[in-house]
Formats: C-alpha cells, sequence, structure tokens
C-alpha cells in the first residue's frame, strides 16, 4: 500500500473514484453523480497538476482505493486556512487504517505551506464513523448547517469541523 499525492496520469483513476464514491456515498458530497459524470477526464488533469488544491491517493496493487483532498486558500483574509475535500475510501477497504493514513498525509502536507493555522473540514452529521476519525486526529466539531444536502426530498445535515495546528 502506497499513500501520496496524485499526478494528473492518475486522473483516470481519479475520475473513476470520484464517481464510484458520488454513487455509492451521494450524502457524503456537496456535487452529484449526474454532474460530475458529464467532467471530462481533463478537469483532473488539471486539477491534479495544482499547487494549492492537493489530492492524496492510497494505491494498492496500482489501483486507486481511497483519496483525501487538500484545499489551500490563496485569498488574503483566508490564507491561514486549508480544507481537507473528498474523502473517500472504497467500502471493502473501510476499517483498515486508510482513512487515517490518508488524512495525517493531507495534514503533514498542510503544515508545510507557510501560514496555515486551521484545517476545515464538513462530513455528514450522521456519519459517526467519519466523525469518529477526525476527532481522533485533533478535528473539533463547531457547528451544523442544517438541511446542508437535499437529495430526493431527503435532507442532511453536514457538521463543520476544525483542526487548529
Amino acid at each position: 500500500m502506497e499513500v501520496r499525492v496524485l499526478e494528473p496520469q492518475d486522473a483516470d483513476q481519479c475520475l473513476s473514484l470520484r464517481l464510484e464514491a458520488l454513487k455509492t456515498n451521494p450524502e457524503a458530497f456537496a456535487s452529484s453523480y449526474e454532474e460530475e459524470s458529464q467532467s471530462p477526464v481533463n478537469k483532473y488533469n488539471e486539477r491534479l497538476r495544482s499547487t494549492t488544491s492537493l489530492t492524496f491517493g492510497a494505491i494498492d496493487n496500482g489501483q486507486l482505493i481511497g483519496m483525501a483532498g487538500l484545499m489551500i486558500e490563496t485569498r488574503l483574509k483566508l490564507k491561514h486556512k486549508a480544507t481537507i475535500i473528498s474523502m473517500y475510501v472504497k467500502p471493502e477497504y473501510r476499517r483498515s487504517g486508510i482513512g487515517k493514513m490518508l488524512l495525517l498525509e493531507a495534514i503533514n502536507k498542510a503544515k508545510t505551506f507557510e501560514g496555515i493555522e486551521q484545517i476545515n473540514l464538513t462530513v455528514n452529521a450522521g456519519n459517526t464513523a467519519a466523525k469518529k476519525l477526525y476527532t481522533s486526529l485533533g478535528f473539533q466539531s463547531y457547528g451544523t448547517e442544517i438541511r446542508s444536502l437535499k437529495i430526493d426530498e431527503i435532507y442532511y445535515d453536514e457538521d463543520y469541523m476544525v483542526l487548529f495546528l
């Protein structure tokens, strides 16, 4: 197993895993499968070239099985923050420490950016496993957005969490 920053040549696998994530756990993401399935692989190729939005991938036998994004804010008043985005691990690999490895890589990378003081994330309020993982790494909850997502007439709340570095 290898955890590393994904590169443009990983774009096909990144898009494939992203679409799987959106189908498997639509309540965990603001993006929808319907919208993202229309995205060309070039969009992911460009995203993986960014120096302020990194995607970490867990790779097992050449296959991308999990990922987590780290977005570094660039606007003057927000440059002290980074955000964890697009966290997903294939269901058959969950509860094996892969999510923790991905997050630790993202946290450690955030610490290398000058001026980053905190890392934020949002998580589905009902996802106790994810919230337990985030809490174990030092993230603290600081609020809940009621009815954050609406999927087929069902509302989902999202908790806001922060890790101060």
